[in-house]
């Protein structure tokens, strides 16, 4: 496949995953399906890892896949748009690995949730710590609320997870293309030039005949 084809179909595949991600960190705003007070919310969701960094910065890359698709069309196509692609695709490995980090920090530390204290008042914190609520399901008790809240937690935190890992590998890939397309060109576009210049040998030729 040439390496514009490639970045192409890559931009297809990222973006659903980048509002994927944007929903994921949405909904971790609402732990358990609920609306609760700001103060109660897990802090990782607001370090907006499946909004800026596997959403934003990961949809650039579709930004510039446009830009080079309408260059390609209006045979302005280069070398330093190849290049510039590598920019944009280190720009999306950042982001999506900036979310993964997020997301296995709010995995390992657990979710804030309504608990007892001192058996006479309720309070929010953390009653997990170093993840040990993912081997023991029994301290999942502890969260006296909201109702699912530590499966939400962990449901969202993990899809932001696993997708960032498949944007940093999917962006990674493409760090790879957009380095051989400007060494090595567009194939696509040298293919097509190389069956024009072709056709145009066994025209000239037919036309000397006729003439």
């Amino acid at each position: 496949m040439c390496s514009g084809g490639f970045a192409k179909c890559l931009g297809i595949c990222l973006i659903p995953l980048a509002i994927l991600c944007v929903l994921c960190n949405i909904l971790l705003f609402f732990p358990g399906g609920t609306v609760v007070d700001t103060t109660y919310i897990t802090t990782e969701a607001f370090y907006f890892g499946g909004i800026v960094g596997s959403g934003v910065l990961v949809s650039k890359i579709y930004h510039w896949i446009t830009l080079t698709t309408q260059k390609r069309k209006h045979r302005t196509f280069s070398h330093c748009s190849m290049l510039s692609s590598i920019l944009f695709a280190a720009v999306g490995v950042l982001g999506a690995g900036y979310s993964v980090i997020v997301s296995a920090i709010a995995m390992d530390r657990g979710p804030r949730c309504r608990t007892w204290g001192n058996d006479t008042y309720e309070e929010w914190n953390y009653p997990f710590s170093k993840g040990d609520y993912l081997s023991n399901h029994t301290l999942w008790e502890d969260c006296e609320g909201p109702k699912g809240v530590v499966t939400w937690h962990l449901t969202l935190f993990s899809m932001l997870l696993i997708m960032g890992v498949i944007q940093v590998a999917l962006c990674a890939v493409q760090v790879v293309n957009g380095l051989l397309g400007a060494l090595c060109g567009d194939s696509c576009r040298n293919t097509q030039q190389h069956k024009n210049y072709h056709i145009m040998n066994l025209w000239i030729p037919t036309v000397n005949v006729l003439v």
